[in-house]
């Protein structure tokens, strides 16, 4: 009886091991890259890392990003699709062994079933059995590469959510920053505006200045005290949208006022365009992906071939209980195949579903890799572009600040008309506005450029293993 099984087990091993498996062997995609950037102007290899923001200098920042990555949420979403994949490779990893059971069974009766004479019948066994669908033609380990290659997909896609939740979250402070400045500089001008309306409004009243003139410092008064709520209820917006990126309720952010943000010390160097497949995590998690589905179409070819499977049951069994275990034991071996004939082509349609499925994602993959290189191209432009029209932007507030003292001066001494001073404040006004805007889409340039290199975020050796 030993003997049988340990034939049983060593034919399963044997058929295990000289299977073969049916299905199109996965090959990476090939792309035409570009052999440069067309905007890049830094030499050297990428080595943008997570924690360049450092450079800034600004801890209130790091400690936001710290914040952000222990508790926002889609970034424990992505966590847990991890630990879920991993138990899904561990379940379909089972189905390549051998699956063993136990049963026991107790009948009476007061007739034979086997003869179907009228007398007690009694029969108890328990036992051990075991089932083991053979994988010839690869099935279970093109479900096993399947589920593999879903389980290092949702670790590049954890990579890129981390990635992209500190690029958001970098980006809604420099926006903060930016509206606390558009609120500093309504206000300042709110003050000196209802200062000068002040004044205006006595040299009227004393006939000294003409009603249009107090009637003009009205409005611009009105127009500055108009920005100040608007640029605090962005203030406000951003405030909460920066507070669900770190995975707590909309509320203020403790932070410096006035910041002042420098990044010209800071050059990234872009490398290769080759080099950006590597680096960007959604790339490789469109490449698993594919790898995945490549796998799925092994799976639907072997369900058109038969299936082996073998079983083998050692038990004991008895007429009477007490007597269970005085028999000796007993077993059953067997073998069996089964396997489709006609079923209307239903199984050549899975077949041809799982390649177009495939192909879809081959093309979801090169369509990755196009955004890829799209999103450096334009965060180089923006980078470059940005710097220059910054630095017009800052020459045009000097200019702006002097002739709006200027025409003061010159209006207190009755050289010119208050429709002069009038225009210099609004131009200086605007040019203060439009220099933070600027300075806050320089920095975000850098994130972008950040983001889409990467992060410089290097493939972990156990992701690429096989």
């Amino acid at each position: 009886m030993k003997t049988r099984l340990i034939y049983f087990i060593f034919a399963g091993l044997l058929l295990n091991l000289s299977s073969c498996m049916v299905g199109p062997k996965f090959s990476a995609p090939e792309t035409d890259n570009p052999e440069v950037f067309a905007n890049d102007n830094i030499e050297g290899d990428s080595t943008v890392s997570l924690e360049w923001f450092e450079v800034l200098g600004d801890s209130i920042l790091i400690n936001l990003i710290d914040s952000a990555l222990s508790n926002n949420k889609n970034l424990l979403m992505a966590a847990s699709r991890i630990e879920q994949s991993r138990a899904y490779l561990g379940f379909t990893k089972a189905d390549m062994y051998p699956s063993f059971g136990y049963t026991f069974e107790s009948q009476g009766a007061n007739f034979n079933p086997n003869t179907g004479a009228k007398s007690d019948f009694n029969m108890h066994m328990g036992g051990a059995s075991v089932n083991w669908e053979i994988d010839f033609w690869g099935k279970f380990r093109r479900s096993n590469q399947a589920a593999r290659a879903d389980l290092v997909a949702d670790e590049f896609a954890k990579e890129w959510i981390k990635l992209t939740l500190i690029s958001d979250v970098v980006e809604a402070y420099f926006q903060l920053l930016d509206y606390d400045r558009r609120v500093e500089i309504s206000q300042r001008t709110l003050d000196s505006r209802t200062e000068s309306l002040e004044i205006i409004g006595k040299k009227f009243y004393r006939g000294v200045s003409p009603e249009l003139d107090y009637n003009q410092s009205q409005i611009q008064q009105a127009m500055a005290a108009q920005a100040v709520p608007l640029y605090k209820r962005q203030v406000a917006i951003t405030e909460n949208r920066l507070s669900i990126l770190l995975g707590q309720n909309p509320g203020p952010i403790i932070r410096e006022r006035n910041t002042n943000l420098t990044i010209d010390s800071v050059n990234i160097p872009v490398g290769l365009p080759s080099e950006l497949l590597l680096r960007r995590a959604d790339v490789q998690e469109a490449m698993q992906q594919l790898k995945a589905q490549n796998a799925r179409i092994g799976v639907a070819q072997a369900m058109r071939f038969p299936s082996i499977s073998l079983t083998g049951v050692l038990g004991i069994v008895s007429n009477d209980l007490s007597t269970l275990f005085d028999n000796g034991g007993i077993y059953q071996v067997s073998g069996g195949l089964l396997g489709p004939i006609f079923q209307f082509g239903k199984n050549k349609r899975r077949v041809e579903m799982e390649r177009e499925k495939t192909n879809q994602l081959r093309l979801q993959y090169e369509q990755t890799v196009l955004v890829a290189f799209q999103e450096v191209e334009n965060a180089l432009i923006s980078v470059n572009t940005l710097k220059e029209e910054y630095k017009a932007i800052t020459d045009q507030v000097e200019a702006a600040k002097s002739a709006a003292n200027l025409s003061n001066k010159r209006y207190d001494g009755g050289v010119t008309s208050f429709l002069e001073v009038l225009d210099s404040e609004r131009s200086y006004f605007n040019s203060e506005i439009t220099a933070s805007e600027v300075s806050m889409q320089r920095l975000s340039a850098y994130v972008l450029l950040y983001k889409s290199l990467g992060g410089g975020w290097k493939i972990p050796e156990e992701l690429i293993e096989e």
